[in-house]
């Protein structure tokens, strides 16, 4: 929420259709979603991949963002890799990836800051 803004404090449920963290996926429609098994989902969480999200009634919860790094292992295991290690290959893409925009933010920062 802006600051400045008036209303409420807690986002509405259609300010969620945009937050890709946001847990609105069951674990058979993630399933569905991916074309895999629930079992590979439960694989993923077991490997530290992804952490689930957990319903009041313990039933676990995508978010998108957490489909998309399962729909990168699923793609890598399809093409033959043990699941263990494309978990590992998807979260060092992500740690290179954040490393690099944090380069870039501080490149800009320290660029604003040099004098002619």
């Amino acid at each position: 929420m802006i600051p400045d803004q008036e209303g409420p404090a807690t986002p509405s449920g259609a300010d969620r259709f945009d937050d890709e963290h946001y847990p609105a996926y069951t674990m058979g429609r993630a399933a569905d979603m991916l074309g895999t098994t629930q079992g590979f989902l439960r694989s993923l969480d077991e490997a530290g991949l992804i952490t689930p999200q957990r319903s009041a009634g313990g039933h676990r919860r995508y978010s998108r963002h957490q489909l998309r790094r399962a729909a990168r292992v699923r793609e890598m295991v399809d093409q033959g890799t043990a699941i263990d290690a494309a978990c590992r290959i998807v979260t060092l893409e992500d740690q290179l990836y954040e490393a690099q925009q944090l380069n870039r933010s501080q490149g800009l920062a320290n660029e604003g800051n040099t004098r002619d």
